[in-house]
């Protein structure tokens, strides 16, 4: 058994072993909250070995990877290439969710029992207006950003660095082998922090079964259900975009993300799959100055899961309340969604936020936020392994259009 395969079959272990400990915690403990908060600080430790990876890994291969292209032109052609894929997802993710929930309509078996109180679901929504989303865009202070983990940001000073990098010519080049072996580096360092993977898995889903109890999941079932049906037909739609352009490769493709998706869906983070939907990229055959740039954009532009979530929520809440939205209204709504769901990735419970921001616009009662917040962590699951899987075969597929893929590496063996 390989090493990718091992720590799938982990990961599946912890899984299920934080299910039956978080049942019998929830069900025989006294105080189930206190064995909760003992398991989120193994989570918590966990999530932030991952945090502590992400800034020098996307600085180093990001500005590797637009250094290796070689000017400006090509950069620039793959970033448009890359930003149109992301457009046409985004419209299709929110689309997919907002057909879904107009036909299902979830918020009705809800409806007259909802009373429009003041009570606040204590989220930051005024961090995502237009003004703040587009002065947030560029660091004042690269070191800031990297300790704050804000992607976006890094992302946009990576875009600068590379670019100078690659004008400056030979006198670069050492620069570069530097930032290329402290990518190796991290790359190495991933490997020991997905050591503890299959603990943090097991830590997470027992202690929110722990607080939350299996109730909560067959309270909101049939919420829970349209959703992730929804998330299967986006899934589906994805791999058939993908087809389209890899043919049967998008299979091995699947198989390779499998391990990052996983990974995402258990602790609920895009971002713990990051190091791993990396290395799974360019083991599939994608050239690493192209894995390097198109992923970490993705991470901030292309969060697909996270996007068909936040019109099927918003629609849901809307329904509860009995307000009926008009198809211009949902129209605009669509195109607001577009905007301020770019660079969340950074942002904590970032898709609650966004719904949170949006309700707001459109006179939907902010109270409307409590009924998810008790299934949140089950939903930012399956969005979190979406969002994986979305940024993965759109890095695929830009490699391919750019003529930047290799046949496939062999997996590395236990």
């Amino acid at each position: 058994m390989n090493k990718q395969s091992r720590l799938t079959t982990y990961i599946l272990i912890g899984l299920v072993l934080g299910i039956i400990t978080g049942y019998f915690a929830h069900d025989n403990l006294a105080s189930p909250t206190g064995f909760a908060d003992t398991m989120a600080l193994i989570t918590t430790l966990f999530l932030r070995l991952i945090k502590m990876i992400i800034a020098p890994l996307v600085f180093s291969t990001l500005v590797c990877g637009i250094a290796k292209m070689g000017d400006a032109t090509a950069v620039g052609r793959v970033g448009v290439k890359t930003l149109g894929w992301f457009f046409i997802a985004s419209v299709m993710s929110l689309s997919l969710g907002l057909v879904l929930v107009n036909i299902f309509r979830p918020g009705d078996a809800l409806l007259g029992h909802m009373a429009a109180t003041a009570a606040k679901a204590d989220l930051a929504t005024s961090s995502l207006t237009l003004k703040d989303f587009v002065t947030h865009l560029v660091p004042s202070s690269i070191v800031d950003g990297m300790a704050k983990n804000e992607i976006l940001q890094i992302v946009i000073f990576s875009l600068f660095f590379g670019s100078a990098a690659a004008a400056v010519g030979p006198k670069a080049n050492a620069l570069i082998e530097a930032l290329d072996g402290v990518a190796h580096v991290m790359l190495k360092v991933t490997g020991y922090v997905m050591k503890f993977a299959p603990f943090a898995v097991f830590a997470a889903v027992a202690g929110t079964i722990a607080k939350s109890g299996l109730g909560v999941l067959s309270t909101y079932g049939v919420f829970m259900a349209e959703f992730y049906f929804g998330i299967v037909l986006l899934w589906a739609l994805l791999i058939f975009i993908g087809f389209l352009f890899l043919k049967g490769r998008v299979f091995a493709l699947m198989k390779e993300m499998r391990s990052p998706a996983l990974l995402a869906f258990s602790t609920a983070s895009s971002e713990a799959a990051y190091p791993k939907t990396l290395e799974g990229l360019e083991r599939f055959g994608v050239r690493n100055r192209i894995a390097s740039f198109v992923l970490p954009i993705g991470y901030s532009f292309n969060l697909d899961g996270s996007m068909m979530y936040c019109t099927f929520a918003t629609v849901f809440i809307a329904q509860a309340y009995g307000i009926e939205m008009s198809l211009g209204q949902q129209m605009t709504m669509m195109a607001v969604l577009m905007l301020t769901s770019k660079g969340m990735a950074g942002v904590p419970r970032a898709s609650l936020v966004v719904i949170a921001a949006t309700l707001g616009q459109f006179n939907i009662p902010e109270a409307g936020m409590l009924l998810l917040l008790g299934i949140d962590h089950f939903l930012d699951m399956a969005r979190s392994a979406t969002n994986v899987i979305g940024n993965g075969i759109a890095t695929a597929v830009v490699a391919k259009w750019e003529g930047e893929m290799d046949p496939p590496k062999t997996a590395e063996a236990a």
